[in-house]
């Protein structure tokens, strides 16, 4: 235990002196770090520019004074909306809001117009604050506009108490946590005991924390924005989302601390598999033997120069930078394999865990690897409490079942379908719909959710995200989901595997891939082995806190759309309701002529809806002559990404009577 580092966590102490409000929180975080740098972020010409504490007051009072004029029209004590991208304006904004008397409902940047609006009106928002130009349902106020206007240095503030956060940007009925000072007071002294277990999270001396994870988000707001600032410490902005941006900010800007969701992590661990096959024989094996060093699987004898620490810098220098000291993966379960090298790598990568409705409540915090490539979400932090409850509802003790916590840090106020009401949780427990596991140590690990779970017909549970890890590294594959899902013509529900293929796949790729999925599939055990694979023909869906909705995934495979291609050449026919019959078959003439002349097959052979490779028996190469020819003969460019996706006459005949404009009928 480091005395220093504990001490200076426990300042949080303080707020145990105060009313617990935000405004103390404000306070505190200003008047006793005046001269620490608060912010860097980069200009347009990419040079580091640095923000202190006393300036980030400055900024707040004299935003808030322009603010309170732009608003002059808004009642007093509404909410207001605000929606812009992490740099360094959202903080001030954020806290501007607060100090003019409003509750700040907190957006995603990124969310449609019609979402957006639907979460203004279920919030009863009275203006919204952004960068957006879009029409909103109430009076918006763009940032530079608001920056321009003058200064009033009599303006007095008068602060709002809640703060609400999102869980969800559909068109229906949104779920909107609201948190009150006493929450987010009882957030940061959950810090408390931290230092009981390392330093590295948090300690006196310098800590930059990248400000990737949005701030709309809970786990952004929280662990990113709300823990340091208030203990003093800076927040780096990249001045963009581009991976060249987001490296460039880490590396530039010295960055110690690094949080974000697992599939940036994949990423990473992505980038540094593609690489280390790049690298030859003898290279990728020193990273190899390097990984297998840091995470504590050979000796350093065996490792040889993967142990060095200059090899090391060396790997580092091309990922994150030599500064990292402390990450966490939060939001979603975080792979072994990805655990492993990101470790590897001489990262300290950590699992957290949190929601919306309930803050973060815990963070693997050992500093042993061994222990950290667990899958550990930890213990839960200071004034937290975990209880798991069998799933069956049966009393007693359990080591697996939902997970259920209690803490301060818990909001008590929610909107659900446009209504504010109190939340009652039995003995103050809040129900996360988490299955979760304890060991006899104490650490947690989360499993799945209760609805994602797969219930087979035996009665065997199979968690989806342990089936998910095996297949993200596939080569081409960009991301990939796992559900249960009952397809059309199914009688029970069946392992189902979705993969998203990048652009670079080619027709002579979808064999390989086939080929890779199916080996993997074969070394699972009986009871989590795929039994339906499909291509996503689109993005998979992804929810705000960078999941794939299952859900969305689920519907669409069990009615049956096209937007998924079945790896066994099962699809739905092509329908052509709507469109003008002649000029369908006009098309369809076209394109199976084409398909005749390069299968050297009669053309009443070539049915409409016959497989290029399962019925044809075309491969890979004469497909691309195929693609060819189509371009050639009828003056079209068919993207990469559907090479491969497109294997029927009726396939072709539609994607380019959508390109062309003239396949409905006229109106």
């Amino acid at each position: 235990m480091n005395e220093k580092t504990k001490r200076f966590l426990l300042t949080n102490q303080e707020l145990l002196k105060t009313s617990q409000t935000i405004r103390d929180i404000y306070n505190l975080t200003m008047e006793r770090n005046p001269k620490m740098t608060a912010m860097i972020y980069f200009d347009e010409a990419g040079k580091l520019k640095k923000i202190s504490y006393a300036t980030f007051k400055s900024m707040v009072f004299t935003t808030s004074s322009k603010l309170a004029a732009a608003l002059s029209g808004v009642p007093a004590g509404t909410v207001v909306a605000l929606k812009l991208k992490n740099s360094q304006y959202w903080p001030v904004f954020f806290y501007a809001i607060l100090m003019c008397g409003h509750t700040p409902l907190l957006i995603n940047a990124g969310l449609a117009l019609d979402n957006t609006n639907n979460l203004i009106k279920q919030a009863k928002a009275q203006a919204i604050v952004t960068n957006d130009e879009a029409e909103f349902i109430v009076p918006s106020f763009r940032v530079n506009d608001i920056m321009n206007r003058p200064t009033n240095y009599s303006f007095v503030p008068d602060w709002a108490d809640h703060v609400i956060f999102c869980s969800s940007g559909t068109t229906g009925d949104a779920k909107m946590a609201v948190y009150s000072g006493k929450n987010l007071c009882a957030q940061i002294l959950a810090s408390t005991d931290m230092a009981d277990t390392t330093e590295d999270i948090m300690y006196p001396g310098k800590i930059r924390n990248f400000a990737m994870i949005p701030f709309h988000h809970i786990f952004g707001f929280v662990a990113v924005f709300l823990w340091y600032t208030f203990y003093g410490k800076t927040l780096v902005f990249p001045s963009s989302q581009s991976t060249k941006d987001l490296l460039y900010a880490v590396k530039k800007g010295k960055v110690t601390h690094l949080y974000s969701v697992p599939l940036f992590w994949d990423s990473i661990a992505q980038t540094v598999t593609r690489t280390a096959a790049m690298l030859g024989p003898k290279k990728s094996d020193i990273l190899e033997k390097m990984i297998a060093y840091n995470t504590h699987k050979i000796s350093k004898d065996e490792a040889g120069k993967g142990a060095s620490g200059l090899v090391r810098s060396i790997f580092q220098k091309k990922m994150l930078g030599k500064h990292i000291r402390f990450c966490i993966s939060g939001g979603g379960y975080l792979s072994p394999k990805t655990a492993s090298l990101i470790n590897g790598l001489g990262y300290p990568l950590y699992n957290g865990y949190g929601m919306t409705e309930i803050g973060v409540t815990s963070v693997e915090l050992s500093p042993v690897v061994e222990q950290r490539l667990k899958g550990s979400i930890g213990k839960p932090l200071h004034g937290v409490e975990y209880k798991i409850v069998p799933l069956d509802g049966k009393e007693g003790e359990a080591l697996t079942g939902e997970l259920l916590v209690r803490s301060k840090i818990t909001h008590t106020r929610e909107y659900l379908g446009g209504a504010l009401r109190r939340c009652n949780y039995e003995d103050g427990f809040f129900h996360t719909e988490d299955i979760a596991e304890v060991d006899e140590l104490g650490n947690y690990y989360i499993k799945s959710r209760i609805k994602d779970t797969i219930i087979l017909a035996n009665g065997e549970n199979v968690y989806p995200d342990e089936i998910e890890v095996y297949f993200k590294d596939v080569s081409h594959v960009n991301n990939c989901v796992v559900l249960g899902c009952k397809p059309k013509g199914e009688k029970e529900e069946l392992i189902a595997l979705v993969v998203e293929v990048d652009n670079t796949m080619k027709a002579e790729d979808i064999a390989q891939l086939k080929k890779d999925i199916k080996s993997i599939n074969e070394t699972l055990p009986n009871e989590k082995k795929v039994k339906k694979i499909y291509i996503d023909r689109r993005p998979l869906p992804m929810s705000n806190n960078m999941k794939v909705k299952r859900v969305s995934v689920k519907k669409g495979l069990e009615e049956g759309s096209d937007d998924y291609l079945d790896f066994e050449g099962k699809k739905k026919k092509v329908s052509f309701e709507g469109y003008d019959a002649e000029k369908v078959a006009t098309m369809q003439a076209k394109i199976t002529k084409i398909f005749s002349e390069v299968l050297l097959l009669p053309e009443f052979k070539i049915d409409g809806d016959a497989d290029w490779g399962a019925d044809l028996s075309g491969d890979s190469m004469s497909y691309i002559e195929m693609i060819q020819e189509i371009e050639t003969q009828l003056g079209v460019k068919i993207p990469d990404t559907l090479f491969g996706v497109l294997m029927t006459v009726n396939d072709f005949t539609k994607q380019i009577l959508d390109m062309q404009g003239e396949g409905k009928k006229a109106e």
